[in-house]
């Protein structure tokens, strides 16, 4: 089974601007994932996919050779990430090199672990389009919504379910995609159906989307 990790480090970061180059804990935050990937690949079999000249002279600094700037089309609010992984593994069979597996390594997930990424390659086969990582949700015991009386009702289950007696429930975490590559460039990441998830603990789950994240992670990392 070969496989391709990408991390894609878009550089047009809103929330936190240069979010993929900021500092945690004295590291640039896409030199986390590249430290988990270079501890199940050699370097060329992975690719930093970016836009942005500062994010790919950062990675080069690490050692890292990116191989590519991704195009402007690539790169802007409305991106499809099954976009971004066709592009890569497209630039690679042009160079001769053809991958069954895509592992995507979002560089917002810095507290995923090699083990991990791991736990996903153990359930994943070609059967599948993509095992993915996930946390465990308390939604099932706390979502409400105002009714048209303007009173709150349990959305799932009824009101006043104890939290270990609801319906379990697992929210995405971003952490790792473990993609069928032949499944990607068919369907698109939209079109899959046979997913599997991979359960994760939630202090492993944090994925950096605003400033509050970025202060959670930089307490536990540093711990």
């Amino acid at each position: 089974m070969k496989i391709l990790y990408l991390i894609p480090a878009r550089g047009g970061s809103k929330g936190i601007p240069h979010k993929n180059i900021k500092l945690l804990n004295g590291k640039p935050l896409i030199q986390y994932s590249i430290e988990v990937a270079r501890e199940l690949a050699d370097d060329a079999d992975i690719c930093l996919s970016t836009d942005d000249p500062q994010i790919k002279a950062v990675a080069e600094g690490l050692g890292l050779k990116v191989p590519f700037l991704r195009p402007d089309y690539l790169a802007s609010d409305t991106a499809g990430t099954s976009d971004v992984i066709v592009h890569a593994l497209d630039f690679y069979s042009q160079l001769g090199k053809e991958y069954d597996v895509v592992v995507l390594l979002q560089p917002t997930s810095p507290l995923r672990t090699v083990q991990n990424v791991k736990d996903c390659l153990a359930i994943y086969t070609d059967e599948y389009d993509m095992v993915t990582t996930v946390k465990e949700s308390s939604v099932s015991a706390v979502l409400c919504k105002e009714n048209s009386r303007g009173y709150l009702e349990q959305v799932i289950g009824g009101n006043n379910v104890r939290r270990q007696d609801a319906e379990k429930f697992y929210e995405y975490n971003g952490a790792v995609y473990v993609i069928n590559a032949k499944a990607v460039k068919e369907k698109g990441l939209g079109g899959f159906s046979k997913i599997k998830k991979c359960v994760m603990a939630e202090e492993n789950s944090v994925d950096i989307d605003t400033l509050l994240d970025w202060k959670i992670v930089e307490v536990i990392s540093s711990k």
